[in-house]
């Protein structure tokens, strides 16, 4: 999981995935996103986008206006299990009106209360964007388990189990015990709790699998989706039939051979 606030036309350039799924949201400004599904458009504060790479996906995106104009982002990487993890790619943008809203919570993943997401469960996993006001209190409880929690700080100042949190994340040691937090003032954050991982996780650069042939599996695949986009890309430049290259990727900057990390 990581935030996102990077300047005017800035994106995080074209990169692959395999074996896992991508969330996005923003609690301040206006997002763009492309992907090798063919799918593209434009994500408003409060929206998600849901991008799940199975055995393969090539993506990019960003922010539509400058860092100082108060761009605001998580993007949030889920291990896929393994019934999903070579699965076909898809993605799909949930618009601000359509993310169901639980007091000053709003629900990325998973049920919280008798509100749920609209996207499709694809793990024992909650997540959800939290605003507070100065002095307000908050309670979490994690469903029954989900004894994996994180929060990370976007804005303002939170104090959870006595230590005071400023554009940190916090980790939990695994439990169901309730989640407590007051906000020292304005504060934006996310948190999450989840099962754990059933299989111990092979990792790549871009891509996290439940084993090492796994891994492998999805790395060819990403290689096979890289070899069809820089197909395309050769034929819209040499105006030959109608593939057309991405709208944010030039024609003349293929993406580059995929290099995989050693292995802790």
């Amino acid at each position: 999981m990581a935030p996102a606030g990077v300047g005017l036309g800035a994106g995080f350039g074209w990169h692959p995935h395999s074996g896992i799924a991508t969330v996005t949201t923003s609690f301040t400004g206006d997002g763009w996103y492309e992907d090798s599904t063919g799918e593209r458009g434009d994500f408003q504060a409060g929206g998600i986008e849901w991008m799940q790479a199975g055995g393969g996906v090539w993506h990019t995106g960003g922010p539509k206006a400058a860092a100082d104009s108060g761009f605001l982002s998580f993007q949030l990487w889920l291990a896929l299990p393994e019934a999903l993890e070579h699965a076909d790619p898809k993605s799909f943008y949930v618009a601000p009106e359509a993310a169901p809203t639980v007091g000053p919570t709003r629900l990325i993943l998973g049920s919280y209360g008798a509100a749920r997401s609209p996207i499709p469960p694809v793990a024992n996993l909650t997540y959800l964007q939290v605003t507070l006001e100065a002095g307000e209190r908050w309670t979490y409880r994690p469903p029954s388990g989900q004894t994996v929690a994180w929060l990370a700080v976007a804005a303002g100042r939170l104090v959870v189990s006595g230590v005071q949190l400023v554009t940190e994340l916090a980790i939990f040691a695994p439990s169901e015990a309730e989640i407590s937090v007051e906000a020292l003032q304005p504060t934006q954050f996310v948190l999450g709790s989840a099962a754990p991982h059933p299989h111990p996780l092979a990792l790549g650069y871009y891509s996290v699998h439940t084993s090492e042939a796994a891994l492998e599996r999805g790395e060819t695949g990403i290689r096979r989706v890289q070899a069809r986009l820089q197909a395309e890309v050769s034929a819209s430049a040499g105006d030959r039939g109608n593939l057309s290259a991405p709208r944010s990727w030039p024609s003349s900057s293929a993406p580059s051979t995929i290099t995989r990390t050693a292995k802790e």
